[in-house]
């Protein structure tokens, strides 16, 4: 910090005011150092290797399954693809739809009508969780 005296020498009597500037000059140059030594740095830190591998045989990839669509209705009416289907019958039908052991952790797809209440469509989502559906994607418009 700089000290002004105040007349010819300091002999002023006057009070001493301080300036309390920071030089930042220092400071910038550090950072663009850095900058520079980063931008230098960082595409050597990237380890490429070029793989010719073999393509997988066909039957071991697997056929995309078509995913399970749950749609509420206005009314309230629920359907699965096309199926209707009861809150009762919900899970079993959505397992039923997938045909398939561990049906439970595959995803099902929810949509709703735009007039849907909330509640009415909470209570599917609810329903979907407490029978151990937990990969639930919720869709906001049709699918063509």
């Amino acid at each position: 910090m700089g000290a002004r005296l105040s007349g010819p020498a300091g002999q002023g009597g006057g009070v001493i005011a301080q300036t309390a500037d920071i030089n930042v000059t220092p400071f910038v140059d550090i950072m663009l150092v850095l900058l520079i030594i980063f931008m230098v740095a960082a595409p050597l830190a990237t380890v490429s290797l070029k793989l010719d591998l073999p393509p997988a045989p066909a039957d071991l990839i697997p056929e995309p399954k078509e995913p399970v669509y749950i749609t509420v209705q206005t009314s309230g009416a629920l359907f699965i693809a096309d199926r209707p289907t009861t809150m009762e019958t919900l899970a079993a039908d959505v397992c039923e739809a997938q045909a398939v052991a561990g049906c439970r952790e595959e995803r099902v797809f929810v949509r709703a009508q735009p007039d849907v209440t909330y509640d009415r469509f909470m209570a599917v989502m609810n329903d979907l969780q407490a029978n151990g559906f937990h990969q639930v994607g919720l869709l906001n418009e049709d699918i063509e």
